[in-house]
């Protein structure tokens, strides 16, 4: 079984302790963990249920499941997993976890929303439908970050609905699409109904057309607060019925993204090490391009590229749509056009990551296309190497202790770095407007978290307190256009970003996750050399 103490006490209440998150609520958050352990034995008592059900689906084949299991991808999945890296336990624990804190939490206002008095809690999560280009064809299905988190169910129109009474007892149901022969012939097996409980380690499971007439009767017998981010739902038919509900009940939708972003914000063991993994399979492919990379070539030429190599190395797909962009298309910060062929003595700039089992990775990285730096090139590339350098040694330190300060700091270091090489006047002594000047040349903030979702947990202030748990990146850059007539033309059309992801690990050291990708100058022009010498 996952070692609760490492994910509810180690994780959560030192983490969140320690990063002093600003708002009322997660603040309240962290003084309600410690109850989140209260129903150990009970989530301990279902741990098992992963085992009893390997044996009752053996009957039904390796593909008689709606996803991958141990018994049909046992080169992804181990035996005690449920997907990828994370155990039927941590799922359930997850569960119990999230409940108990809002709980808790409510209990310190006096169990009283917007007049409303109640001990009981029912939180809905919603699963994401598919979505389709045009008639029948569907874009690749990406499970809902929340949903998956909380189920591990990859299923489509799906919803979790969990409970808490006013003993602190915790009851997890699942709705989903129920068999259909039919459909399966077409799509691929569903797990359905009964099946659901075993697998998924839930307490009841229905289809997913009987949820109106359970939440009436979960409604009617427990009068529960409603807990529901019904803005991020995509599932209409669920928004209606709670809308309904709670109209015909006078109760109100309460917002449950700040505890469930609070428990992602901090990752447990078993997410660092996927994180971990998708950042060396991102690094590696990284690496691939960079060497391989030809003048003449396209740009997309290396987004092909870069998404070929992670998906050999078992990334489901690229976490987002890659940057590549030579030359002066480098200094547009959200170049996706990719169509562009590059030429001999342009930089290219590529932002790209992937994902894994669910978590994602984050890199960007500036070359040479022929393989070696122009003198400009190599001004601007030495100044932001040791920049973010700078920065990654920030951390955790004064000046890096949020990701704000991170943001403040490398601005003020750029706009001095622009100064030594004579970029921004001399006489310019003001912090303010050195931090000012460095903004000019780096219009976006150098940090955000990294978990499931490339820009993970938004609803975490960027000014909460570094900590354990915690993984983000560090990527400062330079974009100078070629309309700039305040800077040397030899700078001009030269964009350079240098991007790591970092994560701070349970003894509190700083991992870069993303170290094996090349960056310094010298390391990168050797990649090119012991390419070509092999040719």
């Amino acid at each position: 079984m996952f070692a609760l103490k490492h994910l509810a006490r180690s994780q959560l209440i030192r983490g969140l302790a320690k990063a002093k998150i600003t708002t009322q609520t997660t603040r309240l958050m962290c003084k309600a963990l410690p109850t989140a352990t209260a129903n150990a034995a009970a989530v301990e008592g279902r741990t098992n249920v992963q085992n009893d059900s390997a044996k009752a689906l053996e009957s039904y084949g390796l593909h008689g499941l709606g996803q991958p299991t141990n018994a049909s991808h046992p080169h992804l999945i181990r035996p005690n997993e449920l997907v990828p890296g994370v155990t039927l336990a941590e799922f359930q624990q997850r569960r119990a976890q999230l409940m108990q804190s809002i709980q808790a939490y409510a209990r310190s206002f006096g169990d009283v929303f917007n007049g409303r008095a109640g001990k009981t809690h029912m939180l809905l999560v919603s699963g994401a439908t598919k979505k389709y280009m045009s008639g029948k064809i569907p874009y690749v299905f990406r499970q809902s970050s929340d949903f998956y988190y909380l189920t591990g169910c990859l299923e489509p129109d799906a919803v979790l609905m969990l409970t808490i009474d006013e003993s602190s007892n915790v009851e997890s149901t699942l709705f989903l699409r129920p068999k259909d022969s039919h459909a399966e012939m077409w799509d691929g097996p569903r797990t359905g109904p009964d099946l659901a409980v075993r697998h998924f380690g839930v307490n009841e499971a229905y289809a997913v057309d009987e949820f109106e007439k359970n939440l009436a009767k979960r409604s009617i017998s427990l009068r529960p607060h409603i807990w529901f981010d019904i803005m991020s739902s995509e599932l209409t038919n669920v928004n209606e019925e709670v809308m309904k509900l709670c109209q015909t009940d006078r109760a109100q939708i309460l917002p449950s993204h700040t505890f469930l972003q609070g428990m992602r914000l901090l990752k447990s063991p078993a997410e660092m090490q996927l994180m971990r993994r998708t950042c060396d399979i991102a690094s590696q492919s990284f690496n691939e391009v960079m060497a391989d990379t030809r003048p003449g070539q396209s740009e997309h030429h290396l987004f092909a590229a870069i998404d070929y190599k992670c998906r050999m190395r078992n990334a489901s797909f690229l976490a987002y749509p890659p940057v590549v962009a030579a030359g002066k298309n480098a200094t547009v910060i959200h170049y996706v056009n990719n169509t562009q062929l590059m030429q001999p003595k342009e930089l290219v700039l590529m932002d790209a990551g992937c994902e894994y089992g669910g978590y994602t990775s984050d890199i960007t990285r500036t070359w040479p296309v022929s393989g070696e730096f122009t003198d400009p090139q190599r001004t601007l590339y030495d100044m932001m190497a040791q920049l973010q350098k700078e920065s990654i040694a920030l951390v955790m330190q004064t000046g890096g202790e949020t990701l704000d300060q991170l943001f403040e700091t490398t601005c003020y270091k750029l706009g001095k770095y622009l100064q030594e090489i004579g970029l921004i006047a001399k006489d310019v002594t003001d912090y303010k407007e050195l931090t000012r000047q460095g903004y000019k040349f780096c219009p976006h903030h150098v940090s955000h978290y990294l978990g499931m979702d490339v820009h993970d947990t938004p609803n975490v202030p960027r000014t909460t307190r570094l900590a354990s748990g915690m993984v983000f990146t560090v990527e400062p850059g330079i974009y100078i256009s070629e309309a700039r007539k305040d800077v040397p033309a030899e700078f001009r059309g030269i964009g350079i970003r240098i991007e790591d992801d970092l994560l701070i690990n349970e003894q509190g050291q700083v991992e870069v996750l993303t170290a094996v990708c090349a960056k310094e100058r010298r390391t990168l022009e050797n990649l090119f050399k012991d390419k070509r010498a092999e040719n």
